[in-house]
């Protein structure tokens, strides 16, 4: 399956656990297979009521994005991830790697926003609760149902920081194919090449393009 049909599939699946409405703030769960729950209740219904809106400007898509999703990924703990042994970070400035996290969670909110211009009403289910004890770094599966098509699994990756409680998504994991691996195979040569602030710069500039179907692109 091609990586960006996996992509789609993920996507999808973590819009579908956006819990719907305006939040005056956002929702904490200490207990990651309830907030799946809570947030799968609410599959794509934010999405669809917003339809017409998405068929006039795309663009309401990023704000669907960065309001409904981003709160429940941990978009620090991936970017540095995704910079890995790329640079140093103990040398880099704090001011450098902060715009990088700002820029590659605005780059990946473009990149949702543009895959969720494909949604299509397609059907999530989540694996029941397993013990957790003290894990700090969980799997939890889910799968894919969009009819006429096979099933798709998706496995989400969360953790909880030291002296938390609350869960947060950092990776998910499509048929065997990791988002953030491949974000990082993607960015790092790239980081070595051209520095952080480079890449930072590339990223912004990404994400400010037009939000548009994959196929228009």
């Amino acid at each position: 399956m091609k990586l960006y049909a996996l992509i789609l599939a993920g996507s999808l699946t973590l819009l579908s656990l956006a819990a719907t409405g305006v939040r005056s703030e956002t929702q904490t769960y200490t207990d990651p297979y309830k907030m799946m729950e809570v947030l799968a209740d609410n599959t794509f219904s934010r999405i669809a009521k917003d339809q017409s809106k998405i068929e006039a400007d795309p663009e309401v898509l990023r704000l669907i994005v960065n309001e409904e999703l981003v709160p429940y990924i941990d978009s620090r703990y991936a970017a540095l991830r995704v910079i890995g042994n790329s640079a140093d970070l103990r040398n880099t400035p704090r001011e450098d790697l902060l715009a990088f996290v700002d820029a590659f969670q605005n780059y990946m909110v473009a990149t949702y926003a543009g895959v969720f211009t494909q949604y299509r009403d397609q059907k999530v289910m989540i694996e029941p609760a397993r013990a957790i004890d003290n894990q700090k770094i969980i799997s939890i599966k889910t799968r894919v149902i969009d009819p006429g098509k096979p099933d798709i699994n998706i496995e989400f990756k969360l953790r909880r920081g030291k002296d938390a409680d609350t869960w947060l998504v950092f990776d998910m994991v499509a048929e065997g194919i990791s988002l953030l691996d491949s974000k990082r195979a993607e960015l790092s040569n790239l980081i070595r090449q051209q520095g952080l602030k480079s890449v930072t710069v590339l990223l912004t500039e990404k994400a400010q393009a037009p939000i548009t179907r994959p196929e228009e692109k």
